[in-house]
């Protein structure tokens, strides 16, 4: 007699189900990695046993040909969201023993692109991971046939199996929700640039808001993510006392606080402002900024679970949710005076 689970073969979350632990437990224990303990390690070794399971074989074949090295494409630019991403990557790739090979691109063109992971793979890198900053470089990403898995962080309402990203579109409307609530009926935005992903997932998530509670949507300004930036917009950003502006990061936010005040508008008695990334800085500024917080160091170690998984797995990689966002309330935002 045969039941359903002996119609396929057990694949490694079949183990980490019956074990009671991750799938990255059972990679670590099938691996003989460290930080494993002999009581966790023996109830995988015995899931093992009694699944009867074995590894791909293509995937048994990858682990002999290792340098335990992944290749990261960043965008070749110091912003706070790329630069926190490619920093608790590079501590959650240390964690599990690999090292990491980054390259700066600061060319989106496909050509660019293919010559980056070309360059990557002629270094024998076991996957390659790119943190995307302009939509250009989704497509290209999904034209590329590597022969090592390939794992983007880019926010997109694309669903794809390696890419991963932190929720922008769900975080924006919460921004504004939270706008909203306060009783702001004329709630701007100032986005980021136009061809981020991450700037186009919060514009639309600002939009949709908007429309799900019948308010005006006036016609956006972009900034490029610098506080000068910010500064430059803030200053012509056609305002009035009672409305808010949600700003696409906490940068251009801070440009935009320095510019209402040369204006004479008065944060929040007049208007409110709202951030985006919950930096460093923002919980010590004149006011307090209110703002969405993103976990940078969750994203890094998605990112590295997702290239274990495609490395040791690849049939059982599947489509990953978008981590989410917290509204982070300060001193920025108040109730819209009456």
């Amino acid at each position: 007699m045969s039941d359903d689970k002996g119609a396929r073969a057990a694949n490694i979350f079949d183990v980490a189900r019956l074990a009671g632990v991750s799938h990255q437990t059972v990679s670590r224990v099938l691996n003989d990695l460290p930080n494993v303990r002999p009581a966790t390690r023996a109830r995988v070794e015995q899931a093992i046993a009694q699944l009867r399971y074995s590894p791909s074989p293509a995937a048994r074949a990858l682990v002999t040909r290792r340098t335990r090295t992944i290749g990261l494409v960043t965008p070749g630019v110091s912003d706070f969201g790329p630069t926190s991403i490619a920093t608790h990557f590079n501590v959650a790739a240390r964690g599990e023993r690999y090292s990491v090979d980054a390259v700066s691109s600061l060319d989106p063109d496909p050509a660019g692109i293919r010559t980056v992971v070309e360059g990557l793979m002629r270094q024998r890198v076991d996957a390659i991971v790119l943190i995307v900053n302009d939509v250009a470089v989704l497509e290209v990403v999904q034209g590329l046939d590597v022969s090592v898995p390939l794992v983007a962080a880019a926010a997109t309402q694309r669903r794809h199996p390696n890419f991963v990203s932190i929720d922008q579109y769900r975080g924006a409307r919460a921004a504004v929700r939270h706008l909203a609530e306060q009783g702001h009926e004329r709630i701007l935005h100032l986005a980021g640039p136009p061809r981020n992903p991450d700037a186009l997932e919060r514009l639309r998530g600002w939009r949709d808001e908007l429309a799900a509670r019948r308010l005006e949507a006036v016609e956006p300004e972009h900034g490029d993510w610098s506080a000068a930036s910010g500064h430059r917009r803030g200053l012509a950003l056609d305002l009035a006392p009672g409305d808010a502006v949600f700003v696409g990061n906490d940068h251009m936010a801070i440009g935009v606080l320095s510019a209402l005040r040369e204006r004479g508008l008065r944060v929040p008695d007049d208007v409110s402002v709202m951030g985006f990334d919950d930096v460093p800085e923002a919980a010590f500024l004149l006011p307090p900024l209110t703002t969405v917080r993103q976990d940078f160091a969750a994203l890094g170690e998605l990112i590295m679970q997702k290239v274990l998984l495609a490395v040791e797995e690849p049939d059982a990689v599947t489509e990953s949710t978008p981590l989410p966002t917290h509204l982070v309330v300060r001193e920025s935002t108040r109730r819209a005076a009456v």
